[in-house]
């Protein structure tokens, strides 16, 4: 792949489908998507619960393989690199250093408070252990969690304390990609808020995003739309998605909800 250096991640040509081996069906999640994420650009990818908006983020950080195309990261270690092609090492190497990934669900640690979580992040990073539990609590009191349960086990968090730990976690490490799978859906206006300015002093830092939503607004380099019923109509597939738009001059607005559109209305094909 020829280097540009504004780049961080480059997908082509990516196409996955599912085969439901009890019925014999086929479910195209994506086809032919291509796209560019500069580093520190934010691209959202909306759409409603159930369309498939998380395929294209699993195979980015390789829980899933395609079937085509080919994913290129610009490695800090590797150089440009096929994730798709990447061996089992290197992808467990870029997860741990360099490629972040929050879902809405928290994997706990067996005998793991919330601070070690955040500590052993920073950790992983060679961060030194009096760094470590500085920058974990700094993150830990920016989202809000409160101390009593900083050396709590997270078991017993409610759905958006975990939330909020998960994404904490993640950011505390500043990786260079971030992946974020409808990470505020269990997340107040005022925690969103928390979210949407960690982000932002991320993106400043070079880190490149992709983020799922179903209905939250945040302002955005670009916006994909993905629709189950656009590809039903063309290959009668119920559980299918397409991807119907992606458009560089289209922006949400994070506080008010509203979208701001520049140029012509018709929606560029991807």
């Amino acid at each position: 792949m020829k280097h540009n250096e504004q780049i961080c991640l480059q997908i082509r040509d990516l196409s996955k489908q599912f085969t439901i081996y009890n019925s014999g069906k086929t479910i195209h999640a994506c086809q032919h998507v291509s796209l560019t994420l500069n580093k520190g650009e934010f691209i959202g990818i909306t759409g409603k619960s159930g369309s498939g908006k998380s395929t294209i983020l699993k195979g980015i950080y390789r829980t899933n393989l395609p079937q085509t195309g080919e994913i290129w990261y610009a490695s800090e270690k590797y150089g440009w690199i096929d994730l798709c092609q990447a061996s089992e090492r290197q992808i467990l190497y870029l997860r741990r250093y360099e490629i972040g990934y929050v879902s809405q669900f928290l994997q706990l640690m067996p005998r793991t408070t919330a601070r070690q979580i955040v500590e052993n992040a920073v950790l992983e990073m060679g961060g030194k252990a009096e760094e470590a539990l500085r920058e974990a609590e700094a993150i830990l009191r920016h989202f809000e969690l409160d101390e009593s349960l900083w050396d709590t086990y997270p078991n017993t968090f409610s759905g958006g304390e975990k939330l909020r730990l998960n994404i904490a976690s993640a950011m505390v490490k500043h990786p260079r990609l971030l992946l974020l799978d409808e990470p505020t859906a269990s997340l107040d206006q005022h925690s969103k808020r928390k979210v949407r300015n960690l982000i932002e002093q991320l993106k400043q830092e070079g880190t490149g995003f992709f983020m799922t939503w179903s209905s939250w607004r945040i302002s955005a380099t670009a916006v994909i739309t993905c629709s189950r019923e656009r590809w039903m109509h063309e290959l009668g597939l119920p559980h299918s998605f397409g991807l119907l738009r992606f458009r560089p001059d289209f922006k949400t607005n994070f506080e008010s909800g509203t979208s701001a559109k520049s140029g012509s209305d018709r929606p560029d094909r991807s």
